[in-house]
């Protein structure tokens, strides 16, 4: 296994210097400030990227910032439906949740993915907790009804959805003020008790609103947006947004993602960026350096 040592060993000094004095204003910056990080795509199956991601995580902790983990794990759910004998079904971007799959979710998300994450910050030698909505009910929610597109009037019923009705942050401030990592699996309870599976671009931008985060980032596995000739586009609008929804330049599973980084930008989040989670140390090529990576979304 690399070591930090062995990564940085062929740079030279002058190059060195370089990097932290690049570096310096943004921690300042952001010192004391929250980052809520969306970890997912590639970034979580991919080893020497979990590795970095794990040690990219430490590292704006360790130099005073608080980074806040909200973890997905489609590829892992699917891999477990499939040796179950399910496939997993989407609307619009969300999973289609029956209570196998429900108890499927629970299992990979708040069980294998959110311990393994957690050990991995916890080796590069942060001190990282999991957590899922479900503890302390921090995340409550209520059944998601998604909009019929081909009858407007109608009401989709995809199962154990949840729709967040309100994030309790005492808990993440706890932790953070300890010096603490949260890792969160994004998992809400409902009003009688029952298990919501929450859609995790969705918790992260809605935890950036709550927590006031200096930035929200979404790791993902393309550039950032990019438009219909596959050019990556930053600095965009919400007006950009709705015409490139309109026109299915945007489709999938980019809507939740993108709906969140608008509702956390209009919110008061500072700024809210989409990157490329394959690129080796994305998290703080995007946080520390001067030209950042992947897509930039403006409040208006």
């Amino acid at each position: 296994m690399s070591t930090t040592n062995d990564l940085i060993s062929g740079i030279t000094p002058h190059a060195k210097a370089a990097v932290l004095s690049e570096a310096l204003p943004y921690i300042r910056r952001f010192q004391d400030k929250t980052i809520v990080v969306k970890y997912g795509g590639n970034a979580m199956t991919d080893p020497a990227l979990k590795l970095g991601f794990a040690r990219d995580v430490v590292l704006l902790k360790l130099v005073g910032m608080n980074p806040v983990v909200v973890h997905g794990g489609g590829p892992q759910i699917d891999e477990v439906l499939k040796k179950v004998g399910k496939q997993g079904t989407f609307i619009q971007g969300m999973r289609v949740t029956d209570e196998e799959t429900m108890d499927i979710v629970e299992m990979v998300l708040g069980g294998h993915v959110n311990k393994e994450i957690v050990n991995l910050i916890n080796q590069a030698g942060g001190k990282a907790v999991g957590l899922t909505g479900q503890d302390g009910s921090f995340i409550r929610a209520t059944k998601l009804m998604m909009p019929n597109k081909d009858k407007p009037d109608e009401m989709l019923d995809i199962g154990l959805v949840g729709d967040i009705s309100s994030i309790d942050p005492t808990i993440i401030n706890f932790l953070d003020s300890g010096d603490f990592i949260p890792v969160i699996a994004p998992i809400g309870v409902g009003p009688d008790g029952e298990s919501y599976n929450i859609n995790a671009d969705v918790v992260a931008g809605k935890l950036a609103e709550i927590l006031k985060a200096e930035k929200l980032i979404l790791l993902t596995n393309t550039p950032g947006v990019l438009d219909k000739a596959g050019n990556l586009l930053t600095g965009i609008t919400p007006r950009d947004v709705d015409a490139m929804i309109a026109d299915g330049t945007l489709s999938g599973g980019m809507l939740p993602k993108i709906g969140s980084a608008l509702d956390a930008a209009r919110s008061g989040v500072k700024s809210v960026h989409i990157i490329d989670g394959r690129v080796p140390n994305a998290l703080l090529l995007e946080v520390l350096t001067d030209d950042g990576v992947g897509t930039l979304i403006k409040s208006k």
